[in-house]
């Protein structure tokens, strides 16, 4: 199980990453203030994303990855969020989250990118982030359970290290898992 702690991050902790095409966007650790903005952005993607993103809390077994049901604390649930200008308004384009799975080293994560923003790098950015997170907060194994046809997330998660099997025989879920201690 996970008990090394780690502080909570710095107010000011961020990162400007540019994407594939150039464009900057603005992660940062998901705050109380934003979880109306996370429920906008995660009620404005495709069916499709919400359901690729959503598997593991529709699956059991697992911690569900709901924002409403996962309050972030830095440790055991972090999560951050991707900002970029459009239209001249801040809006959110992204989102990554991990839960620590309880009585084990291991936590769960998920991803979401607004489809405009696609293929364009910053799911990578992300993800990374929240790999860092996790190291930080004592993680072992970081995990995500994705459907079959969720080509995105196999991309993503064999270029940054992962590897991925069938959940014992059943091919219409994989299960991707990265060595943290690496």
């Amino acid at each position: 199980m996970n008990t090394q702690q780690t502080e909570e991050p710095d107010a000011c902790e961020h990162w400007v990453e540019k994407l594939h095409d150039g464009t900057p966007v603005l992660i940062r650790p998901l705050r109380e203030e934003d979880h109306d903005r996370d429920r906008r952005f995660l009620s404005s993607i495709a069916y499709e994303a919400r359901r690729f993103r959503f598997i593991a809390g529709l699956s059991g077994g697992l911690p569900s990855l709901d924002p409403q049901g996962m309050p972030v604390d830095y440790h055991q649930r972090m999560a951050y969020i991707a900002l970029a200008h459009v239209d001249g308004c801040l809006q959110q384009i992204g989102v990554s989250r991990y839960a620590g799975i309880p009585g084990s080293p291991r936590c769960e994560c998920a991803v979401a990118v607004h489809e405009d923003w696609q293929r364009k790098g910053l799911g990578t950015h992300l993800l990374r982030h929240l790999i860092d997170a996790a190291r930080r907060s004592g993680y072992e194994c970081m995990t995500s359970r994705d459907l079959a046809n969720n080509y995105a997330m196999h991309r993503l998660t064999k270029a940054l290290g992962f590897s991925s099997r069938y959940l014992g025989g059943d091919v219409s879920e994989i299960l991707h898992e990265l060595d943290l201690r690496a």
